[in-house]
């Protein structure tokens, strides 16, 4: 293929002109699909349809403690939900806790705890002049909607086929105490599918932050989410490697099985170091008598154990593989050798990222619309939704059907090739 770069303008014209018939035929369809969020499909949904037959009004409903699960008690999660947990988040039961149906609510609750008492007797957050935070990028909107709703400055830290460049976040963090954190999905990473380097994991244990209450965010939210069974990706585990290093109060570690069972009713944890885990109960014995023991108990039965949580997965592998499959040839055979994006071919998590020609991303995720497919906004992956290069767009391939996926594909590679021939005419 011709790179378009190396077109005439009377060849881009033409092509030009040849793509806009096929996208109004396209258009005129009147399509309505959605690869905005990854969000599980239906088929994924049902894996898990037996959960719901796992605690009948016949049942024991006392967990291994012989607590009444229908009752008070138990602030910080039945033992079966904890070594659970803890197994697929690779950390002694001891040092987790578990929390309601949701990893980003305890992320939440984290930062809200900081900002108003601050962390492990630290001032609040609330009560300095400056709290920042550090933002790989492209990274997961979801977290940067936290930190600016509570108005800590976020910085940019790019992310490489490694992490985060950690030259660049030693560097700050030893530098400037106003620096409170970073956020990080280590493991097939939200959006680009990378990850973290032993390199960088133990590069991470090691830092000297100039502040003493600096924590690391560790959103391992795809810890057992492969999409390959004989290519897989290996994540050191964070908190073993802080303690090694001298550092064992300096992580927090979060997990759920939103993505495992059911998004709305899963169960998410944090796991850290026993410090650290004192202060948290300590707000919980205030905020809540305990969380729902009985959907707890109702994973944990479900379940039976970690290797069943891994068998589990692989169903969920065999329905996405095939729609991953089918974005990543699609991109490959319309746009490979064109020289207007590239993107990266992940093992595991929900999102492929691309990286279109600079100043293409709005205009390419606008096409999209204006033919019925709905796209992550441009600049989302992005702190305050900024891409400062308007290229980087994130990919759902989870919750369409295989169908449907394959006709919104094709339709985003021809708003690329659009909005590409576009920009290179000096339309954009």
């Amino acid at each position: 293929m011709t790179a378009y770069k190396d077109m005439s303008v009377e060849e881009l014209m033409e092509l030009k002109s040849e793509l806009e018939q096929e996208f109004e035929e396209v258009k005129a369809k009147g399509l309505k699909l959605d690869m905005s969020r990854g969000k599980p499909s239906m088929a994924q949904l049902n894996l898990s349809m037996g959960m719901m037959d796992v605690l009948t009004s016949e049942s024991d409903l006392s967990c291994e403690e012989g607590v009444d699960c229908r009752n008070y008690g138990v602030l910080d999660g039945i033992r079966e939900a904890k070594q659970l947990l803890a197994d697929m988040m690779e950390v002694p039961r001891e040092n987790i806790v578990i929390f309601g149906n949701s990893s980003l609510n305890v992320m939440y609750d984290t930062i809200a705890r900081s900002m108003t008492h601050g962390v492990m007797g630290s001032t609040p957050w609330c009560k300095l002049d400056k709290v920042k935070f550090l933002c790989p990028v492209p990274g997961y909107d979801r977290h940067f909607a936290i930190t600016e709703h509570f108005g800590i400055e976020m910085v940019n830290v790019p992310m490489t086929p490694t992490g985060p460049d950690m030259d660049i976040v030693e560097k700050l963090v030893a530098e400037d105490d106003s620096i409170k954190g970073i956020w990080c999905v280590p493991k097939y990473s939200n959006p680009q599918g990378i990850t973290y380097s032993d390199e960088t994991v133990h590069r991470f244990a090691c830092l000297k932050p100039a502040a003493k209450d600096f924590r690391i965010f560790w959103d391992n939210a795809y810890g057992i989410h492969h999409l390959y069974a004989d290519k897989q990706d290996y994540l050191v585990e964070i908190l073993m490697e802080c303690k090694k290093a001298g550092n064992p109060d300096m992580v927090y570690k979060f997990a759920s099985t939103s993505k495992i069972s059911f998004p709305g009713s899963g169960i998410g944890a944090i796991a850290a170091s026993d410090a650290n885990l004192v202060a948290i109960r300590k707000q919980m014995q205030i905020q809540t008598i305990g969380h729902d023991k009985l959907n707890q108990l109702r994973h944990a039965r479900f379940f039976g154990d970690i290797y069943g949580m891994v068998m589990h997965m692989e169903k969920h592998a065999e329905i996405l593989r095939p729609k991953f499959d089918k974005v990543l040839e699609t991109l490959e055979r319309e746009l490979a050798g064109l020289e207007i994006g590239s993107w990266i071919a992940p093992r595991g998590g929900y999102f492929i990222s691309f990286d279109s020609m600079e100043g293409c991303a709005k205009a390419i995720v606008a096409r999209a619309k204006e033919a019925g497919v709905v796209m992550t906004g441009a600049g989302a992956t992005f702190p305050y939704g900024k891409d400062p290069k308007d290229s980087n767009i994130r990919i759902a391939p989870s919750y369409p059907t295989l169908e449907e996926l394959a006709t919104a594909t094709e339709i985003f590679v021809l708003s690329v090739k659009l909005a590409s021939i576009d920009k290179l005419l000096g339309n954009l």
